[in-house]
C-alpha cells in the first residue's frame, strides 16, 4: 500500500499541513530513502539527490515551495509565516543526468 511520507523537522510547517488537511501516513526529520516504494509520495524540501532518488524509485515528490524574502531566510517560520509566504505544494520529477566523457577527436 502507498505511503505518503511529509519530512520536516519544522513545527511551523506540520501546523501549515495539518491546516490544509494534508493526509500523511508518516512524518519524518530525515528520509531514508530506502524505504521509498513505487507509488510513494514524499512531501518535503529535499535536496535535489534525494528528490531524484525518490523518483527514481518510483515515488512521487511534492515540494513545499516557499516565496520567502531575504528577512526571513535562516528563521523558524510559524503556519501564519508559511502562508504569508504562499506555501503550497508543487510536483517535481527529477532526473539525474549521467556524466558524460567530453568527446574525444
Amino acid at each position: 500500500m502507498a505511503k505518503t511520507w511529509f519530512v520536516t523537522r519544522h513545527p511551523g510547517a506540520l501546523a501549515w499541513a495539518e491546516r490544509r488537511k494534508i493526509q500523511v501516513d508518516e512524518r519524518v526529520d530525515h528520509l531514508d530513502v530506502t524505504a521509498v516504494r513505487p507509488g510513494d509520495t514524499v512531501i518535503g524540501t529535499l535536496p535535489v539527490h534525494l528528490a531524484g532518488e525518490v523518483c527514481a524509485r518510483g515515488g512521487r515528490y511534492l515540494h513545499l515551495s516557499l516565496d520567502i524574502p531575504a528577512e526571513l531566510r535562516g528563521r523558524e517560520l510559524s503556519a501564519d509565516d508559511l502562508e504569508r509566504c504562499n506555501a503550497r505544494l508543487e510536483a517535481f520529477r527529477v532526473l539525474r543526468e549521467e556524466h558524460r566523457k567530453p568527446a574525444t577527436e
